[in-house]
């Protein structure tokens, strides 16, 4: 018998089907870990993957992108967004939220300084993550990846509160 055709008993069967599955390989074995390559917050796995709306899961996805990016970044750069395949620019990151059951919402500036929001279903979305210079240089970056990962951690999963 193969590895890939043991038996399971109900509960690791149950346990398999809820885990997450992701890779990443990186051309230089010496890149910094992805997402992918990362252990799932506690916040992530309070509540089986089945039982998320594709927004919910998309918004946990996104938040664990967002907060590696930020933390391979310099202190001259903050984190912003390009919308792939369209001409809408680029929008620097300052929120994220979801609503249930389909759609992500980006808040932020575009790089004009104007406020902007994106919302977007999630069969569609598509997000290209770049690295901006500050607007302020003489300030501390901001970095939204944080306060978006303690915000999952302190957010009770079944209370389904709205923010």
């Amino acid at each position: 018998m193969a590895d890939d055709d043991q038996i399971q008993t109900t509960a690791e069967a149950h346990e398999a089907a809820a885990l997450p599955c992701a890779r990443a390989v990186h051309a230089n074995p010496d890149a910094p870990l992805s997402a992918e390559q990362l252990p799932l917050p506690d916040a992530m796995s309070r509540k089986p993957v089945a039982q998320k709306s594709p927004a919910e899961w998309a918004y946990e996805r996104l938040i664990l992108y967002i907060k590696n990016f930020e933390e391979q970044l310099d202190n001259e750069h903050e984190i912003a967004m390009g919308s792939t395949g369209s001409e809408s620019g680029v929008l620097r990151i300052e929120g994220i939220g979801y609503f249930d059951p389909d759609i992500v919402t980006f808040y932020g500036t575009d790089g004009a300084g104007a406020k902007t929001q994106l919302v977007q279903h999630v069969t569609q979305l598509n997000v290209m993550l770049r690295a901006l210079a500050k607007n302020k240089p003489e300030e501390a970056p901001a970095r939204i990846g944080f306060r978006l990962a303690l915000d999952l951690e302190n957010t009770d999963a079944d209370a389904g509160e709205k923010t």
